[in-house]
């Protein structure tokens, strides 16, 4: 089950999230993929089930067939990893952002900001986070850096919250203080 942010269990056990590592490296099998299954395993440490990391090449069309795949099948959670960059082949945000019905702009800055008191690079991070209603259900968005230490930043800062976002997606009330 996922904790919500008032402390309580909000979603069903086994909520369903996809990893999606975005990598020509990775996905060329010439470098081995770090942070996909180190994200499965911080997300399934934080309730959040996961399969394993699923790997495509950078670019829009095999990020956006990706994520689409996953709504499509279901997932209330999509984590991509890599592709968020400023290189010319860093293409998540924009194969992301078309999907989305809305951004979630302060998670993202609130990855970035983790991410910046160990490695000043972070900032350069153009993830997004945002909802989506495509596929079965309303689902959480969220592109994370390409590396272990992006991940770790971007799992942290959503573990504590992904009960609360699926609970206001399908349509719960805010708890009362």
């Amino acid at each position: 089950m996922i904790a919500s942010s008032t402390g309580g269990r909000a979603t069903p056990e086994g909520c369903a999230a996809r990893v999606i590592t975005v990598s020509d490296r990775c996905a060329s099998g010439e470098r081995e993929d770090l942070s996909g299954p180190l994200a499965v395993r911080l997300l399934a440490e934080a309730g959040i089930a996961a399969g394993p990391a699923v790997v495509v090449p950078d670019g829009i069309e095999p990020v956006r067939a990706a994520i689409t795949a996953a709504l499509d099948d279901g997932c209330r959670v999509v984590l991509t990893t890599g592709g968020t960059g400023i290189g010319p082949r860093d293409l998540t945000p924009e194969a992301t952002e078309p999907l989305l019905a809305a951004r979630l702009d302060g998670l993202a800055e609130a990855i970035r900001r983790r991410g910046e008191a160990a490695a000043p690079a972070a900032a350069l991070s153009r993830g997004l986070v945002g909802i989506t209603s495509r596929g079965p259900g309303a689902a959480l968005v969220v592109n994370a850096p390409g590396s272990p230490g992006g991940v770790r930043d971007a799992v942290a800062v959503l573990a504590p919250l992904v009960g609360h976002v699926l609970d206001q997606l399908g349509g719960g009330d805010h708890p009362a203080r």
